[in-house]
């Protein structure tokens, strides 16, 4: 089982759309996926259809050990995919988990239970650095994919996200960057184009070659609970995601 962290502290930079559509395309390679939300904003959830208000435990319930991850974890045959979701509700986890002495672990140890019914997990995080994101980090075992906007200040906090994979790493190194994701990217513009070579200069052999363009049709697809390459699937975007997706599968072999 091949366990991938989606994470970047600023927000809106693509994480969710990554980790679902990614996921999406994987899984119709085949391959089992499970989508782990994270997020207390719980939009992957929402993303693919699923009211995170009805939600009574999901990864809260699986952090805090009053939910058997197997329970927990939702099966979706239309696309091939599995969800552990998330709600609201996950917030207060970041205070009750510190009562626990295995508290950076307890996500890597509730996916190892269900380490024979997936080939891929894609770990969606909040848009910040705390327990749950230190949880995240650990529990990916085969690297942290950065998304990273083709905009403006996209390299702003890099760094300091950099500092804090290091960190980690020195306690648990297996923790690695596995690729950047350049996301909505814009041709027509000159600005895209800079930030494309300053974040592969900036990581030197990790930016995945696979470019995520900016697209209505992906911000779309989340309002109607679907993947890319269900709602749009001759899309750029579902392109783009398909490519990606056949890239980090190919050099996975």
């Amino acid at each position: 089982m091949r366990i991938y962290t989606l994470i970047n502290q600023k927000g809106g930079v693509g994480k969710t759309t990554t980790a679902i559509n990614l996921g999406s395309c994987i899984a119709k390679h085949g391959k089992r996926v499970l989508i782990v939300d994270m997020d207390p904003q719980a939009n992957a959830t929402s993303s693919l259809g699923y009211d995170k208000n009805d939600i009574k435990a999901g990864t809260y319930g699986v952090l805090i050990g009053t939910a058997d991850i197997r329970d927990e974890i939702i099966r979706n045959d239309n696309f091939n995919l599995s969800v552990l979701p998330s709600s609201p509700s996950l917030a207060g986890a970041e205070i009750e988990l510190i009562d626990f002495d295995d508290r950076e672990k307890r996500l890597s140890k509730a996916l190892s239970e269900v380490e024979d019914q997936f080939d891929y997990v894609m770990i969606d995080c909040p848009p910040s650095l705390n327990q749950l994101t230190i949880n995240a980090l650990i529990a990916a075992k085969n690297g942290v994919i950065i998304p990273v906007q083709c905009e403006y200040l996209a390299l702003e906090g890099l760094g300091q996200l950099t500092q804090t994979i290091f960190r980690v790493k020195r306690s648990y190194p297996q923790v690695n960057v596995r690729g950047v994701v350049l996301t909505m990217f814009d041709g027509r513009t000159r600005l895209a184009m800079d930030v494309v070579r300053e974040v592969r200069r900036y990581f030197p052999d990790k930016v995945f070659q696979s470019i995520i363009p900016r697209s209505v049709r992906l911000a779309e697809a989340p309002s109607y609970g679907q993947p890319i390459n269900y709602y749009a699937k001759d899309s750029n975007a579902a392109k783009a995601y398909e490519s990606l997706a056949n890239e980090i599968l190919t050099q996975d072999k």
